[in-house]
């Protein structure tokens, strides 16, 4: 099956037949492969993935599993982060609350971060492929921040996802303040079998 021709109801039964249960919540449809040590390459094979052979399961594998990693490394790192030139630090409100899954009554912010002028940059964050539904998400948030905590400084957002689709590419083209950023994980074994001495 093709993931660019199918739709994902056609692509979950795909994945029904082939072994996979199905968990259904509120907001979110979980597929558990039939056996946790399915190959990449199978899942890969079963969704009809790119039929690129460059593609290896190592590349496949290289991104976050959950979003909240993804949140916590940018989240630890914020400060090695520059966005327009300016660097980034967590956003601590009077009460001490940081800015991480920061509490709004529009929902949680995924990180919210200030730079040295006081501008405020809201994160939302897609370990994933990001759609254009998050330009809403981030600019509800956006607005919440510019209402309150916020009032009198200028308000970005920042949408970071695995990958970034055309869709999503046109809506934030015509947003003013809204940043596109996709991540990207590398990894790297470091031989270590030297003894230093003392």
């Amino acid at each position: 099956m093709d993931t660019k021709e199918n739709t994902s109801h056609q692509l979950r039964d795909s994945l029904k037949r082939a072994g996979w249960r199905v968990q259904e919540a509120d907001t979110e449809v979980r597929l558990i492969p039939p056996d946790i040590s399915t190959p990449l390459a199978e899942i890969d094979r079963l969704l009809g993935g790119s039929g690129s052979e460059d593609d290896s399961e190592e590349d496949v594998a290289l991104v976050f599993t959950l979003e909240y990693q993804l949140r916590d490394f940018l989240a630890e790192n914020i400060e090695t982060i520059t966005i327009n030139g300016e660097r980034l630090k967590l956003f601590v409100d009077q009460t001490g609350r940081d800015g991480i899954e920061y509490p709004t009554a529009v929902g949680p912010i995924d990180i919210l971060a200030v730079d040295e002028e006081g501008t405020f940059y809201v994160f939302e964050l897609k370990r994933g492929r990001g759609s254009d539904k998050v330009v809403g998400q981030v600019t509800r948030y956006m607005g919440w921040v510019s209402d309150t905590i916020g009032k009198g400084k200028q308000v970005i957002g920042i949408i970071v996802a695995k990958s970034i689709d055309g869709k999503l590419r046109y809506s934030a083209s015509v947003v003013p303040k809204v940043y596109l950023f996709e991540y990207e994980v590398a990894f790297q074994l470091k031989e270590a079998n030297a003894i230093s001495g003392s």
